[in-house]
C-alpha cells in the first residue's frame, strides 16, 4: 500500500465521514447511523478511525463487557475503494495492541459475524455459538394484513403461552442461577442486536439501559415468578409453556428509505410454538411504536432448529434477506 494509513480516535465531528464510507452497507439496515453518537458518551466503548491521505477508510470499536475483563469488537468498515487492501486488518490490530497496552485486564474479546468469515478469522477466534437470521420486509401499507397474516398461522393453543413483560428487578432475577442460561443459552451468550454478552451482573445492566422489551414464557407449574402480562391481561395458567426469552428492540431509524426502520428480535430457546407466539407479539408491540407511516423490517435470531418454523410463519411476506446466519467467536489475549 503506498499511502500510509493511520489511527485515531473517533469523534462527534467524523460522523459523516464514517457515514460516507458506510452507503450501502447491510442493504441499507446499517446500525451504526442510529447508535454513532450514543456509543460515543459510553464510557465502556472506546472507537477508532483509520485514515489515508487524511480521508477516512475505515471505522472500529470496542466494548468493555464482563466487568472489565472481555472487550466485544464491533461496526468494523472500511471504504470500498481500500476494501481488499489491508484496512481491516490494521485498524483491527489497533484495537488488539490497544487492549493490551491501555486494559491488560481483558484476557477474551468477543465479536459477531455473518455466515462465511474469512479463513484467517476462524484461525484465531474459537466459534461460541451460531443462530438463524431471518428477515422480512413489512410495509406500513401491509401492516393490517401482515399481522392478520402471521395471526392465522398461530393457533389458540400457542397464543396463549404465557408472556411476561419483565422489568428491571426480573430480568436480573432471572439469570441468578445456572438453569436459565444451562436451557436457553447455548455457548452461554445473552446476543442483542449482534452484540454477545454473558449474564454477566454489569451487562445486563448495560442492556438494561436500552430500551429493550424483554418477553419471557415459563412453566407456570414450576414456582417461576409471574410479572404482569404484556397485554395486561391475567396470564393463561392451564397451559404449561417451556422456558423462552426474547429481547425485541425499540424501532430504530435506518437508512433503507425515508421513514424505514428496524426491529431485531432475538430469541433464546427452542420450542416452535413460543417462537411464533414471540415474534407476533414483539412485532405487534414494535408496530405501535413506529411513528406514523413508518415501515419496518423486521429480523429474527433463532436456533437453527426454528429456521423453517419461522419461515413458513413469515411465507407470503416480503423477504429481505442480508446474512443468513449470526455467529458468535472468541478470542484469548
Amino acid at each position: 500500500m503506498s499511502s500510509e494509513i493511520n489511527v485515531l480516535p473517533a469523534t462527534a465531528d467524523d460522523y459523516e465521514e464514517v457515514m460516507s464510507i458506510s452507503g450501502g452497507i447491510y442493504k441499507g439496515v446499517d446500525y451504526l447511523p442510529y447508535r454513532y453518537h450514543a456509543w460515543l458518551k459510553d464510557p465502556r466503548r472506546r472507537m477508532f478511525l483509520a485514515k489515508c491521505d487524511g480521508k477516512v477508510v475505515g471505522f472500529e470499536s470496542f466494548l468493555l463487557v464482563d466487568g472489565g475483563v472481555t472487550a466485544v469488537v464491533e461496526g468494523l468498515r472500511v471504504a470500498p475503494w481500500m476494501r481488499g487492501r489491508g484496512v481491516a486488518g490494521i485498524i483491527q490490530k489497533y484495537c488488539i495492541d490497544t487492549l493490551r497496552s491501555d486494559h491488560p485486564e481483558v484476557t477474551t474479546v468477543s465479536l459477531s459475524r455473518a455466515e462465511n468469515p474469512p479463513p484467517s478469522l476462524l484461525k484465531k477466534y474459537t466459534l461460541i455459538s451460531s443462530k438463524a437470521v431471518i428477515s422480512v420486509l413489512l410495509p406500513s401499507d401491509q401492516f393490517e394484513e401482515g399481522l392478520k397474516l402471521l395471526e392465522s398461522r398461530v393457533d389458540n393453543s400457542e397464543r396463549s403461552i404465557n408472556h411476561s413483560v419483565l422489568g428491571h428487578t426480573e430480568v436480573l432475577k432471572l439469570f441468578e442461577g445456572t438453569k436459565i442460561e444451562e436451557e436457553l443459552l447455548p455457548g452461554g451468550r445473552l446476543v442483542q442486536g449482534w452484540l454477545p454478552l454473558t449474564t454477566h451482573r454489569a451487562n445486563l445492566e448495560l442492556l438494561l439501559e436500552r430500551k429493550i422489551i424483554w418477553l419471557y414464557s415459563h412453566p407456570c407449574d414450576t414456582g417461576d415468578f409471574l410479572v404482569s402480562s404484556s397485554d395486561n391481561t391475567t396470564s393463561d395458567t392451564s397451559r404449561s409453556s417451556p422456558r423462552f426469552l426474547s429481547l425485541g428492540t425499540h424501532p430504530f431509524p435506518i437508512p433503507f428509505a425515508k421513514g424505514a426502520h428496524r426491529l431485531d428480535i432475538d430469541m433464546f430457546g427452542n420450542d416452535p410454538a413460543c417462537a411464533k407466539s414471540h415474534v407476533l407479539k414483539q412485532l405487534k408491540m414494535g408496530i405501535q411504536a413506529l411513528p406514523a407511516g413508518g415501515d419496518i423490517i423486521f429480523f429474527m435470531f433463532a436456533e437453527e432448529s426454528l429456521r423453517a418454523v419461522l419461515n413458513d410463519l413469515c411465507e407470503g411476506l416480503t423477504p429481505f434477506i442480508v446474512v443468513r446466519e449470526q455467529m458468535v467467536l472468541d478470542m484469548e489475549i
